[in-house]
């Protein structure tokens, strides 16, 4: 997956849950153990705030976020989780999977995009319908 261009925002809580899934899935690999490289290269980058900081425009962990695939137009909603809470066909997106390491952090109006076997996926995020910590929510 390429790295996001522009600056990505996670808040303090999830760079500690993320580090620490980190270093559990690096004891036993895998099939997320591709991306935990790219994860890591993420959250070193990351802009990192305060979670009763973040603005409520930006995708955190258990965010969902209304998106539209800009070549095919086709809208979709999911959350973003971790690992052992995805599923796929109810819109729970692993941030480990190439979606959810694009839209971590990533903020409205933006647009994200990560190879796919069959082509470039490109997305753009239209709305956050739901972020935990704009809802008081700092324990998700």
């Amino acid at each position: 997956m390429a790295p996001h261009t522009n600056p990505i925002v996670i808040t303090e809580f999830d760079r500690q849950r993320l580090t620490r899934l980190l270093e559990a899935l690096r004891e036993r690999p895998g099939p997320e153990s591709p991306n935990l490289e790219a994860l890591e290269i993420e959250l070193e980058r990351a802009d990192v705030v305060n979670p009763h900081e973040i603005p409520p425009d930006v995708i955190t962990m258990n965010s969902r976020a209304q998106l539209v695939d800009l070549d095919t137009k086709e809208e979709l909603c999911v959350t973003v989780v971790f690992p052992g809470a995805a599923e796929v066909n109810s819109g729970r997106i692993s941030v480990l999977a190439p979606m959810g390491l694009a839209l971590l952090g990533c903020r409205e109006a933006e647009e994200v995009e990560w190879p796919t076997p069959s082509r470039t996926r490109r997305l753009r995020i239209d709305r956050v319908v739901y972020q935990p910590e704009a809802s008081g929510r700092f324990d998700l």
